[in-house]
């Protein structure tokens, strides 16, 4: 083997047995079997029946279990399910090899469309975010709405915390890292991996760390995990130099939902100068910026998510709670208008983006 080719993978009928991975408390994690590909999906159930479905996808290297806690805030107002995307979670490699953007917005849309759960309430945090994008794009019947963490979006400046991440697309990289790192415990990188993530690692509690150890230990015993982290780089690589109708840029610009925008002032791998931008080019958007978070703020600031999440579907008509107490207002003769949460600011399509300090309760200081 050469040194610019990735280690040979089995095919998931043969993998070894390696441990499943964490079920929080009230969660349930099943296997879909579709076409070509095979889901493992986290579900917790809803607080009482009848509430509107919602999907979340996570980002690279990530799982579902990183909108646990999200899930949690939201049982009140979702039915709540996140997938891990092929070769990821406790999800096996999928049977093409297909690790793009498109293979795994293919992979969701199948779900979907098998599940007959659609239309969802569609989350996507960094890479799950390229991915949710193109999926509202293309299959607008499938999203009532769409909440964007740090999506991954094409920036024509990337930032240098965000290079290494890169080259695991080239070929031969993540061979070589392998090889370097052979020596490093997954403790180590836990560390890294929070250090890159996290505007701020120390909020992780100890027995989130535990745990966090306990899932790259077993990642690390999955003979495809490095394949998987590979190819899913280079895909999104190769997704940001598509032109044309295929561009996400340009899909974003046909995205019809109302669109949530998540964004960390220390975000070390999607720039927060793009905030702007996205929410300029979705056409119905708002924009929430918090200053202190890193990349993965639905788990930095869970509860300030969640406030912009039920915020928007106040405004999208999904609750009707706020057009009830406008029309109160109005018929009183006054008006009433919203309020932003802590750190948290709204831009629509073509409008300004309005920052707010973030209170001690809600950003730690």
């Amino acid at each position: 083997m050469s040194s610019t080719e990735l280690p040979f993978v089995p095919p998931a009928n043969v993998l070894p047995k390696v441990g499943g991975v964490r079920v929080a408390e009230g969660e349930r994690l099943r296997s879909v079997e579709l076409p070509g590909v095979t889901l493992a999906v986290r579900s917790r159930p809803p607080a009482r029946e009848g509430l509107p479905p919602a999907l979340y996808v996570h980002g690279l290297g990530g799982s579902s279990l990183n909108w646990s806690a999200l899930m949690s805030l939201l049982e009140e107002v979702v039915d709540s399910e996140a997938v891990d995307l092929p070769g990821f979670g406790d999800s096996p490699p999928p049977d093409d090899g297909d690790y793009s953007v498109t293979g795994h917005a293919r992979a969701v849309i199948r779900y979907l469309d098998t599940s007959g759960r659609g239309p969802v309430h569609l989350f996507g945090n960094s890479l799950g975010g390229a991915i949710t994008t193109r999926v509202a794009a293309v299959r607008p019947d499938l999203v009532r709405t769409l909440t964007l963490v740090s999506p991954a979006l094409p920036e024509i400046r990337v930032q240098r915390s965000a290079v290494p991440t890169g080259l695991l697309a080239v070929p031969g990289v993540a061979l070589l890292f392998t090889r370097l790192t052979r020596a490093w415990t997954a403790e180590q990188r836990v560390r890294g991996v929070m250090a890159l993530c996290y505007g701020d690692p120390g909020r992780v509690t100890p027995e989130g760390f535990r745990n966090a150890v306990q899932e790259m230990e077993r990642r690390l015993r999955l003979p495809y995990f490095w394949d998987a982290m590979a190819r899913s780089a280079r895909g999104i690589v190769n997704a940001y130099t598509l032109g044309g109708q295929q561009g996400l840029w340009r899909q974003a610009e046909r995205v019809l939902a109302p669109t949530l925008l998540v964004y960390g002032g220390r975000d070390q791998l999607v720039g927060f100068r793009m905030a702007q931008k996205a929410a300029r080019v979705f056409r119905d958007s708002r924009l929430v910026t918090l200053p202190d978070a890193g990349h993965v703020a639905m788990m930095e600031y869970p509860e300030t998510v969640a406030l912009a999440f039920r915020e928007l579907l106040e405004d999208s008509g999904e609750l009707g709670t706020r057009r009830a107490r406008r029309a109160r207002g109005a018929a009183k003769g006054g008006s009433e208008s919203g309020t932003d949460g802590p750190g948290t600011g709204r831009a629509h399509a073509g409008g300004d983006a309005v920052d707010r300090e973030s209170t001690d309760e809600s950003m730690g200081g």
